[in-house]
């Protein structure tokens, strides 16, 4: 029976059509190699042979799922390769605090205030993201950083930056549970908190419409923990002035919307907000209630927050300084005293070395 079992499972994986992607883990799947004389002689072929048959196994998913319920209910393990659930959410554990890539990051800040904000009139924010671990690995029993010490090395190391503290804006659910980013339709308070510590008109509720994108958001830690979840739904906060607002993208010179409808293909329904993983981009908004420009240094939390931002600024710039080396700015960017905001997840702060 077992014989017969492996034999259908052979053939099945031999003959089934091959994936390309794995909507789970979001990552393209090994192909199966072709069978040639110089792969067969110098071992590739085997390796590549290896590899597919991992990605292309039948019902892998299904396997990869059976396998995680029973470390979880079985086993009793309280993670799968530091992947947990607590209160219906997905976390990665974010453990020890790296302090070296704290000082990595502090190093690249300080180059940028520096080099281009040091001689201007900027006014300097900095506001840090807490991760999902934030509010849940203590009650969930799981290793976290030391975040109360991670806040005070970034606070200290920029001493010309204004800090502004959102952890108490948020709480676990502004997050999605199958993702480490936050929830647009939930940041209202964050963003008024922002707002006011920039001295600009906070985002009220009224001013938006909520509205659902009818794809179902499959989050980064869905795949990692392949657990049966639901998953989330994400939501866009719209409204009349963001619909006029034009996105510049330095990238491809194009002029987009703030939602990139063209992203719901995407493997990441994330990339909805600002497009996605951008170095640069500014968002010109020609209801502007004011004249001010602000420039904000970010990751990829700030694609959902920025246009909650906009309503009194005339230009907003995005800097990613993980795809652009900062040493470049100064042949795109004018630096003159406009509002800067450094807005930074814990999760790459603790794992800074993407930044140039």
């Amino acid at each position: 029976m077992v014989a017969a079992v492996w034999a259908v499972l052979a053939a099945w994986a031999w003959l089934a059509p091959s994936r390309d992607i794995s909507v789970a883990e979001r990552r393209q799947l090994a192909q199966k190699p072709a069978i040639q004389t110089k792969t067969l002689l110098d071992g590739s072929f085997m390796t590549d042979f290896e590899d597919a048959s991992l990605d292309q196994f039948p019902l892998r998913d299904t396997f990869r799922e059976a396998k995680s319920l029973f470390h979880r209910f079985v086993l009793r393990q309280s993670d799968k390769s530091g992947i947990y659930i607590s209160q219906g959410y997905a976390a990665a554990q974010e453990y020890p605090l790296s302090e070296a890539s704290v000082n990595h990051a502090l190093e690249r800040f300080s180059s940028v205030y520096e080099t281009y904000l040091s001689s201007t009139d900027s006014r300097i924010y900095l506001a840090i993201v807490p991760d999902k671990g934030y509010y849940l690995a203590q009650s969930a029993g799981q290793l976290s950083m030391d975040y109360d010490r991670l806040f005070s090395l970034v606070e200290g190391g920029m001493p010309w930056a204004s800090p502004i503290r959102l952890t108490d804006s948020l709480s676990i659910q502004d997050y999605y549970r199958t993702d480490t980013h936050w929830r647009q339709e939930r940041l209202l308070p964050a963003a008024q908190t922002l707002c006011q510590a920039l001295g600009v008109s906070s985002p009220r509720q009224e001013d938006y419409t909520v509205t659902p994108l009818e794809k179902p958001f499959y989050g980064v830690y869905y795949g990692q923990a392949a657990l049966p979840m639901q998953p989330d739904t994400m939501y866009l906060l719209k409204s009349d002035l963001l619909d006029d607002c034009r996105v510049y993208d330095y990238e491809t010179g194009e002029t987009t919307a703030v939602y990139d409808m063209t992203k719901l293909d995407s493997r990441d329904l994330y990339d909805v907000y600002l497009s996605g993983a951008r170095s640069l981009l500014t968002i010109e908004n020609p209801n502007a209630a004011t004249g001010r420009e602000l420039i904000v240094f970010r990751d990829s939390f700030g694609s959902s927050m920025v246009p909650l931002l906009v309503n009194d600024y005339a230009k907003v710039t995005l800097v990613d300084l993980r795809y652009i080396r900062s040493d470049y700015l100064g042949q795109f960017l004018d630096f003159h005293g406009q509002d800067v905001l450094f807005l930074y997840s814990t999760l790459l702060l603790n794992n800074s070395a993407a930044i140039k």
